[in-house]
């Protein structure tokens, strides 16, 4: 076990959200040894106009305010996407609001996009140094009178600041937003996104607990608006009969492991409705490179990570690189882009 496991493994003696701020200050000061090895060279791709030396990347809900930037870009992935952010400031739900399913290898969140507001995450993102794609996760505030107003304002603030944005109308802790996903809000929302959004990378993250038509409305809708790429998906408010860890009955949007059949039923229906029109990225229950390479096969370009750190620890990252590169070669792809839908 590496420093940097060991020191994950410290954090988890502490409750769960004191961990995330720990962890994400010590990135702040750019503590972590990393990973400095470069990836192989059939790991490289790319994704909606954006070169990736790897197709892992973090997901959103890690670093919400930017904070990490120092740290990451020695970390591994092959792009970081921070946030959700929304236009003002806003402190979320009440603590506790994070919550580990340690049997289960499972995390249930109701955080309810608490982050700092859009000025200081622009502010952190002017300041990145450059060498690593950074994505900004777009939110709108629970008490906002017109949300889609506040994604343009978003997107129209960080558009030049970040390699490309993400839409994220499918968390399950702001009442009302996942409403944005039925085809004529969605249709609003971007349409007026692809007005404000300048030529940057737009991504859309929908939820996994919906049905295989509503993801084929989504997908033309996307396609429509000129969307970049779908993340499929965010995290669900299904509760599998599988968990038993004492909190498995808390509200909010479980990840990690118990929800990676949900979420590759989900990717399935997105797959088979972009029929390759539509990049897309898979999140949700990914903890192992035999993992990422089935959601790949799937029909996946690129996936995200995050609740599988929580347990295994940051070497999870280099592992996994390593074992989806051995799976790639041995059946016989010269590249990840060869292996996309290859099922």
């Amino acid at each position: 076990m590496g420093l940097n496991d060991l020191a994950a493994a410290s954090l988890r003696r502490l409750d769960a959200e004191t961990a995330h701020r720990l962890a994400v200050r010590a990135l702040e000061l750019g503590l972590g040894s990393g990973d400095t090895r470069a990836d192989p060279p059939i790991l490289k791709t790319h994704l909606a106009g954006l070169d990736l030396p790897n197709p892992v990347g973090l997901a959103a809900g890690f670093d919400k305010d930017g904070r990490a930037l120092k740290g990451l870009p020695r970390a591994g992935f092959g792009f970081v996407e921070c946030g959700s952010v929304t236009p003002r400031p806003q402190p979320g739900n009440p603590r506790p609001r994070l919550f580990r399913l340690k049997p289960d290898r499972g995390v249930i969140n109701r955080m309810g996009f608490n982050n700092e507001g859009l000025d200081a995450f622009a502010d952190r993102l002017r300041r990145r140094s450059g060498g690593l794609v950074v994505g900004a996760n777009l939110g709108a505030n629970k008490d906002s009178e017109d949300r889609t107003a506040d994604y343009v304002t978003g997107l129209r603030r960080v558009r030049d600041l970040a390699d490309y944005v993400t839409v994220n109308i499918s968390s399950p802790n702001t009442p009302g937003l996942r409403a944005l996903q039925d085809r004529g809000a969605l249709d609003d929302l971007l349409g007026r996104v692809a007005e404000a959004r300048g030529g940057r990378p737009v991504f859309l993250k929908i939820a996994p607990d919906l049905s295989a038509a509503e993801i084929g409305e989504i997908v033309e809708a996307a396609l429509a608006h000129r969307i970049d790429a779908l993340i499929v998906s965010n995290t669900t408010l299904e509760r599998p009969d599988s968990l038993t860890a004492p909190a498995k009955g808390e509200s909010g949007g479980l990840s990690g492991r118990p929800m990676a059949e949900i979420a590759r039923r989900a990717l399935q229906a997105a797959a088979e409705a972009a029929e390759s029109r539509l990049p897309l990225i898979a999140a949700g229950g990914i903890d192992s490179g035999a993992e990422a390479y089935h959601r790949i096969r799937l029909g996946a370009a690129a996936v995200q990570i995050y609740s599988a750190l929580v347990f295994e620890g940051p070497s999870l990252l280099a592992r996994l690189k390593r074992d989806l590169a051995e799976r790639l070669r041995a059946d016989g792809f010269a590249s990840v882009v060869e292996a996309v839908g290859a099922r």
